[in-house]
């Protein structure tokens, strides 16, 4: 591995919606959760909701070959896989620190890689959605707008309401459930206290907690107005057979009165 170097890349990949991990039962593992495994002169971090983080002296080639690899077992490929990446230095002489993208170590040993790892992972799911929710303002606007000319959307902005709506309970059903943004790491718990410290200084520096109640609001944003939006065409909808019931009565009854009067 990179025991003997003073400095190393990390480069963290979101590829899809779920990684099938039993697809790499043939690797030798550092660490089974999550998944760590030795790949050239690097080690690869490997998480169940969608994302690699690669370790080494950024070896493209290597990565890019494995990522080929990868993508056999993604469910739901994403169409523009993300990438976020970061230089780790090793000193023992100097303090753990963090910034955005440089972190320093005293020392190379699995448990801080998967600590960066857990972090990275994070911040690219983060990453994901906070595009995924701009896309989705921008495309719900010009329907609020022809809801407010015409009092209702075309048939084709409807469907895509209901897109919106069922994307929205996916993205919130995806950070709480699988990528647990919020949570500690299990592989955190009974390690040496400095490990959670680099835990929270690696958090604080990504501002995950910050970014995940941010984008918890604009989800919720999103699914309030869908929702209401829905309402309002449902009613509607309502309304319209109502009146569709009524003339089809006031019909029969006029056919009735002619049947009677006329015949």
């Amino acid at each position: 591995m990179f025991i003997d170097k003073a400095q190393i890349f990390v480069s963290a990949h979101i590829l899809g919606q779920r990684l099938n991990l039993k697809g790499f039962r043939d690797y030798t593992p550092i660490k089974k959760s999550p998944l760590m495994i030795e790949m050239g002169d690097g080690v690869a971090v490997l998480f169940r909701y969608g994302i690699v983080i690669f370790f080494g002296p950024g070896d493209d080639s290597i990565q890019q070959e494995f990522l080929e690899e990868v993508k056999e077992h993604i469910t739901s490929p994403y169409e523009y896989p993300a990438i976020e990446k970061a230089t780790i230095k090793c000193d023992a002489r100097d303090k753990e620190s963090v910034s955005f993208d440089a972190i320093h170590l005293q020392e190379w040993d699995a448990d801080r890689l998967l600590v960066i790892a857990d972090i990275l992972a994070k911040s690219q799911t983060l990453s994901y959605y906070e595009s995924l929710v701009s896309t989705a303002f921008d495309r719900i606007e010009p329907i609020s707008l022809e809801m407010q000319k015409k009092g209702r959307p075309n048939g084709r902005r409807a469907r895509e309401l209901v897109k919106y709506t069922a994307s929205t309970l996916s993205a919130q059903r995806n950070m709480v459930g699988q990528a647990e943004i919020l949570d500690k790491p299990d592989f955190l718990w009974e390690k040496p206290p400095e490990l959670e410290r680099l835990y929270i200084k690696l958090e604080d520096e990504y501002e995950i907690r910050e970014r995940h109640d941010f984008l918890k609001e604009k989800l919720d944003l999103i699914y309030r107005t869908s929702e209401m939006m829905l309402g309002l065409l449902t009613d509607r909808h309502t309304l319209h057979v109502e009146w569709y019931i009524v003339i089809l009565i006031i019909i029969d009854i006029a056919i009735h009165i002619a049947e009677t009067y006329v015949f």
